[in-house]
């Protein structure tokens, strides 16, 4: 089964700002993810990082390289991170295998020709979400679990934005050559994610949204400080966020979101804080 993969062309903040809310959501939005016995991937020209999903059901599924990498294997100069988000399944990475629970995660180091994806009940799948970026140095693969994240708690109720950060696939918890993953669950009653908002230009962000309830949505917010936009996002949907744009949103209940990244540096701290008051 051929791998099914859409480009991205990075897009200036001048013709972001004369986008309409069809194009906005075509050059940004990731809403094909997550399709039964298919490997769907989406490759951004922001640091060539690529997201995407695996969902074996009825087989496995085997990672394979995709046309514009002009390489005879995915990961011959990628590294690559993945967290499952549905039922328990493994992943075969040159006949070792991993087993990956709810929420567990995945790196993979570049030189791994085999990677393939597999499920242990196929009427409740793995759902794996994929991210991938260029890599000059091979890693170890390395199992994170959720338990075993790094965790950071953030933000109060007063503000609505309670929330853990689970630190996964970063310096602290793996070696990696720039990508870096984690995902940030808020709790009961807080609907604000990163907020105060952000910026960093060294760096490009994807962010998947999960747990959103049914007949709910998050609405992200996303470009320059003094000149933002919105998309709305329902669950298992993914937005690319430039490095010149802030990642943001608030759902109509809580939820959860993974957040990845890659570009110049490694340093998760590395940001421009915006002040709430600024933005526009």
């Amino acid at each position: 089964m051929m791998t099914k993969y859409s480009s991205r062309y990075a897009s200036s903040p001048e013709a972001v700002k004369k986008y309409d809310t069809q194009q906005l959501r075509e050059e940004f939005l990731i809403d094909n993810l997550m399709q039964e016995d298919e490997i769907v991937l989406t490759y951004s020209h922001y640091d060539r990082y690529i997201a995407g999903s695996a969902v074996p059901v009825k087989g496995d599924l085997t990672l394979e390289s995709i046309d514009p990498l002009k390489a005879p294997y995915f990961l011959e100069r990628r590294e690559i991170g993945i967290i499952n988000v549905g039922g328990s399944g493994s992943i075969v990475v040159e006949g070792k295998t991993f087993e990956l629970g709810f929420k567990d995660a995945l790196y993979i180091g570049s030189g791994n020709k085999e990677v393939i994806f597999k499920s242990n009940d196929s009427t409740n799948p793995a759902k794996y979400y994929i991210n991938s970026a260029p890599a000059h140095t091979s890693y170890p693969t390395v199992k994170v679990s959720l338990a075993e994240a790094n965790k950071l708690e953030l933000g109060t109720m007063e503000t609505a934005n309670h929330r853990t950060v689970n630190q996964m696939i970063i310096g602290s918890v793996v070696t990696t050559c720039q990508l870096q993953m984690g995902m940030t669950e808020l709790r009961p009653g807080s609907v604000w994610n990163t907020m105060p908002a952000h910026v960093h230009d060294r760096r490009m962000e994807v962010y998947f949204y999960l747990d959103i309830p049914e007949n709910q949505a998050v609405c992200h917010f996303m470009g320059q400080p003094q000149e933002t936009r919105h998309i709305w996002m329902n669950n298992h949907q993914a937005v690319i966020s430039p490095p010149w744009s802030i990642h943001s949103g608030s759902g109509t209940s809580n939820y959860t979101f993974i957040w990845g990244m890659a570009g110049e540096n490694l340093d998760y701290g590395d940001m421009d804080v915006c002040k709430i008051t600024e933005l526009r």
